[in-house]
């Protein structure tokens, strides 16, 4: 098959408007005569490393970090190879430009700095009718779809329909991180309104200005949804991202069994979390079975995490019972224990038996923890006493600030190393610099979902796996943990240098890839090597020729 079989009949205008096409001043004249291009690109033919340079010049030119966000976004949506290009060769200044935490103020700016539609939009008034609108897109095999309804955007709340943004920048993170196709992704916005009031008398909001809808409608379209999907693109994953908590566990329960489905809030933050604690080994000298974590917040994130360390314990040969006893948790009204009758269902099973803390100082004098694991959304929590308890009780205090984005984050790199004596193993959600305190210099690791949900989402897509099972969030965590280096651990870093993205995603690809075989989750029969069976699937953003 030539490459040009590829272009679906485009020429002309149409071939410049189709941004997985589009080369813009790069085609050459062989093409531009053979597709009706002569005369509608300058006649100077660009090779792709001189049109990097022309966008890198017009990026940095930006006045601010939103103003940076608003070009890729328009570049992607014009160009998405040289948008990938830029990305992989400046990944670690623009993740934070298209992702967190640039991406959460690009959201709640969303109706006023939109410029062109990106994936689905759907609503209460389509029910009937998702399918058709599925039908809509362009891309008939897709293999990757991000799903929001906007609840709980970051720790930022409820963004309605302006939510969006994530998932688009999640799409472009599996491209960008793990070389997922772009034409296999797809980005879906369930608009059920928003209760958030601010939104709702914005003239210039997107979305529906109706309060969220709730209970039997609500289940109704997400069912007639994730039906549509299996008949639709039978091959494709949903990824479900910032629900609500009301929604979010309840969902997954439902439908991790049925379809090939995972929530990245609960089982992607737990693998990276999970990570970071087993590279931390190698730094305080404790293993896992004897770590004792205390988590401010028992959200999605909290519990998921939770939940994959007793599975990693239980590994161990932790009994199941001690391995939930390593793990505590303070919510917004103290410690959770047995006794309170106040907490939701999802609380239950790490509610112990002890009296009440109101307090997360008080927690860490009773509990002791070797770890603080901060997904709680609520910036400075982890105030000067709470990490010096912390200090005071560990040699090397594990202190994880994960709320993202970054106005978010429980305590700053620059706290919790200062507070500690430079004794701390940090890591957060949004990144932070480097610290340098009496002379040495701490890297802090960010304990980010990235890490984790395109090497995953690429073993699933190259296994075409039916299901994603907690074992690959397991398997996924050991072989993260596996590649940090000696050198990341003497910088008292946790995680690989994200400039090794793809080498990571692709070793998480071919582990989650052997699960699927190992467990009966594929139909393909099982080739002799893997990892050429994850390479084949992987996207490169270099130009095809067409002629």
């Amino acid at each position: 098959m030539t490459q040009s079989l590829h272009l679906h009949g485009k020429r002309g205008v149409d071939l410049l408007h189709d941004p997985l096409l589009n080369k813009g001043t790069a085609f050459t004249d062989a093409e531009r005569d053979a597709l009706g291009l002569r005369g509608l690109v300058p006649p100077y033919v660009n090779t792709q490393e001189q049109q990097l340079m022309r966008v890198y010049e017009s990026y940095k030119r930006k006045a601010d970090d939103l103003e940076k966000y608003i070009y890729l976004v328009s570049l992607q949506e014009r160009n998405e190879a040289l948008f990938y290009r830029l990305i992989l060769e400046h990944l670690e200044e623009m993740m934070p430009i298209i992702y967190t935490p640039t991406v959460g103020l690009a959201c709640q700016r969303y109706g006023h700095i939109f410029r062109r539609p990106r994936g689905l939009y759907i609503t209460r008034k389509d029910k009937g009718r998702i399918r058709a609108i599925l039908q809509n897109w362009p891309h008939d095999d897709v293999r990757v779809i991000v799903i929001t309804d906007g609840e709980r955007i970051l720790g930022l709340g409820d963004l309605g329909a302006n939510g969006m943004g994530i998932p688009v920048g999640k799409l472009s993170l599996y491209t960008a991180c793990a070389g997922v196709p772009p034409a296999q992704c797809l980005p879906v916005m369930l608009d059920v309104g928003t209760n958030n009031q601010s939104l709702l008398d914005d003239p210039l909001y997107i979305g529906t200005p109706q309060p969220r809808l709730r209970g039997p409608e609500f289940d109704a379209l997400v069912e007639e949804f994730v039906t549509s999907v299996q008949e639709m693109f039978p091959k494709a994953c949903i990824q479900f991202e910032d629900f609500g908590n009301s929604n979010a566990f309840r969902l997954l329960h439902e439908y991790r069994h049925r379809v090939c489905t995972f929530n990245d809030d609960i089982q992607g933050t737990a693998g990276v979390t999970l990570s970071g604690l087993l590279s931390s080994e190698r730094i305080t000298g404790h293993a896992l079975a004897d770590e004792r974590v205390l988590f401010l917040g028992a959200g999605e994130a909290g519990i998921g995490i939770g939940d994959l360390i007793v599975s990693a314990m239980m590994s161990a040969g932790v009994a199941e019972d001690v391995a939930r006893r390593n793990c505590w948790f303070v919510d917004s009204k103290g410690l959770v224990v047995r006794s309170r009758t106040d907490l939701a269902e999802h609380k239950l099973r790490f509610a112990h038996d002890h009296a009440p803390a109101a307090t997360l100082l008080e927690a860490i004098e009773i509990v002791k923890p070797t770890a603080l694991i901060g997904v709680s959304g609520m910036p400075q929590t982890f105030t000067e006493d709470v990490v010096r308890a912390m200090g005071r009780l560990n040699a090397r205090p594990v202190i994880f600030a994960l709320s993202n984005p970054t106005s978010k984050a429980e305590c700053t790199a620059e706290q919790a190393y200062t507070w500690t004596d430079g004794r701390a193993v940090f890591a957060s959600g949004s990144p932070f610099a480097p610290v340098t305190l009496n002379g040495t210099t701490h890297v802090p690791g960010q304990g980010n979902n990235s890490y984790i949900f395109p090497g995953v989402g690429l073993g699933v897509l190259a296994s075409e796996a039916s299901r994603v099972t907690d074992e690959m969030f397991y398997v996924a965590a050991k072989t993260l943990s596996s590649m940090v280096t000696d050198g990341d651990v003497a910088l008292g870093r946790v995680y690989p240098d994200l400039n090794r993205i793809r080498e990571v995603s692709a070793a998480i690809a071919v582990a989650v890839a052997e699960v699927a075989f190992a467990r009966g989750l594929t139909r393909l029969a099982r080739p002799q090597d893997l990892a050429t069976l994850v390479q084949a699937t992987v996207y490169h953003p270099q130009y095809r020729d067409y002629v």
